[in-house]
């Protein structure tokens, strides 16, 4: 925890899939308790039917390393975990993507393509189910009173901060996107008690994103992080933690199910902060449209 300006935890009451949860702890948990987590998560069915015997067999563990992985997701116990695995794959039966979840070298075009697109689908599907709505309320009621917002991310996460960032110049904010970390740490320094900035990274561990963001606290701004992972490095500096819930397949890591995730939370920031300034997003939408629709072909550019 970060202290009193971290978010309170994930309301229990929220039905978030325990794969998706196991997955978002993946890299807190130790080697043990890893091995445990990839078979609730690659057999999610067929764990629900075995004994914790069986289960840590499989996972070439102990019994009580499965206990200490229930006790990191928040069950009682080993049959709460069976119960909910149980449950969660009965609504599951009709629902199924593709056989495998991962492209084989075998795999012919069609199935390629439709393992992508129930990947990147289901990124989208799974990000919005587990997205904790306090804390998007919260971070949307930062942006809003915010005099400038800093947005930082390398890589994938680039491309959305850039995103994050035409879309909220566009509608009069105030804010850059910073992917050079020289040029991110001197801005986060000039950044004070009115200002919030946005850690955007996958693994949660890319270092340039975490000085940027740890120096933009420093200084007093409110912290955003947005991260596949609750438990990961940046999320120590952040204030508030919006969690993704991305898959990604062979040829495809930190690349399009990731940001696509990510691409999720965002527009969600975005959505909320354009519905709370809605008289002046209107004005700025309309004045920007106006401003480059004469760069269309077959239009005529009206006079200033």
């Amino acid at each position: 925890m970060t202290g009193s300006r971290r978010s309170s935890a994930r309301s229990p009451e929220k039905a978030v899939p325990t794969t998706v949860r196991a997955r978002g702890l993946l890299p807190s948990l130790s080697p043990a308790e890893r091995r445990v987590a990839q078979v609730v998560i690659d057999e999610a069915a067929t764990a629900a039917s075995l004994t914790i015997t069986d289960l840590a067999r499989r996972a070439r563990s102990s019994e009580t390393t499965v206990i200490r992985f229930c006790r990191a997701m928040g069950f009682g116990g080993y049959s709460e975990l069976r119960l909910t695995l149980a449950a969660e794959a009965g609504r599951a039966a009709d629902d199924e993507g593709p056989i495998g979840s991962d492209i084989s070298e075998t795999d012919d075009l069609a199935a390629v393509v439709k393992k992508i697109a129930f990947a990147d689908a289901r990124a989208i599907e799974e990000t919005a189910g587990q997205l904790d709505l306090a804390v998007l309320a919260r971070v949307v009621d930062l942006v809003v009173a915010s005099r400038r917002v800093d947005i930082y991310g390398v890589g994938a996460s680039a491309f959305v901060a850039g995103d994050f960032q035409q879309k909220l110049h566009r509608i009069g904010r105030v804010a850059y996107a910073w992917s050079d970390v020289h040029v991110a740490l001197t801005s986060a320094a000039l950044l004070d008690s009115r200002d919030v900035a946005f850690g955007i990274s996958h693994t949660g561990t890319t270092s340039d994103t975490i000085e940027a963001f740890a120096e933009a606290r420093r200084r007093g701004a409110r912290t955003v992080a947005v991260t596949n992972f609750p438990r990961s490095p940046i999320t120590r500096v952040a204030d508030h933690v919006l969690t993704t819930a991305a898959r990604e397949t062979t040829f495809r890591s930190g690349a399009m199910a990731s940001r696509l995730a990510q691409l999720t939370v965002i527009d969600c920031v975005f959505v909320g902060v354009a519905q709370r300034t809605y008289r002046e997003t209107r004005m700025a939408l309309e004045a920007t449209y106006q401003a480059v629709s004469g760069r269309r072909v077959g239009t005529d550019r009206r006079p200033a």
